[in-house]
């Protein structure tokens, strides 16, 4: 295979990236007392001084731009008992907080409850890339759970994966 400066196929382009393990977050806010959530694999840290965290979302989302009206939104963390959470919260057009036990964050958004973590943020700067934004978030408050047995919900090559099922590190 040569090196040469054609077009990326889309398809090879999901494949090779789909050979990076990432974990699954719900990106969630709250906007004329509406709750709004996505689920969210394309999350990571930015910064330590200031805390940064940052995603990105789809240009043609319709939930980032209610967050955005917000200002603040809450990542949450899941854990892989809530791969049904992931599921739900990456449909589009449904009630995607039916069943969903949540409480409030310091900021007013919505947590979801039984996650593994969660973070509290305003949005810090927003920039255009591609077909997506990236979203940058200064985080005000965060909880992390003190639940030793439970791990992250991961996502590898299309599908869900379990660390303890693969024998960890």
């Amino acid at each position: 295979m040569s090196l040469s400066s054609t077009a990326i196929e889309p398809s090879h382009f999901r494949e090779a990236l789909g050979h990076y393990a990432s974990g699954i977050t719900v990106i969630t806010s709250l906007v004329d007392g509406e709750p709004i959530g996505f689920t969210c694999q394309s999350f990571y840290s930015v910064s330590m001084s200031p805390p940064l965290v940052s995603f990105s979302v789809k240009s043609t989302s319709g939930s980032y731009p209610k967050i955005r009206q917000a200002g603040r939104f809450a990542v949450n963390i899941l854990s892989e008992e809530q791969v049904g959470i992931s599921n739900q919260f990456a449909q589009r057009g449904s009630d995607k907080w039916r069943g969903i036990g949540r409480q409030d964050s310091p900021l007013g958004n919505p947590l979801i409850i039984g996650s593994l973590h969660w973070l509290d943020c305003e949005i810090y700067a927003e920039h255009a890339a591609g077909d997506h934004l990236i979203v940058i978030g200064e985080v005000k408050a965060l909880d992390v759970q003190q639940v030793a047995a439970t791990q992250p919900l991961l996502y590898f090559k299309g599908q869900y994966r379990n660390i303890a099922a693969h024998g960890g590190l």
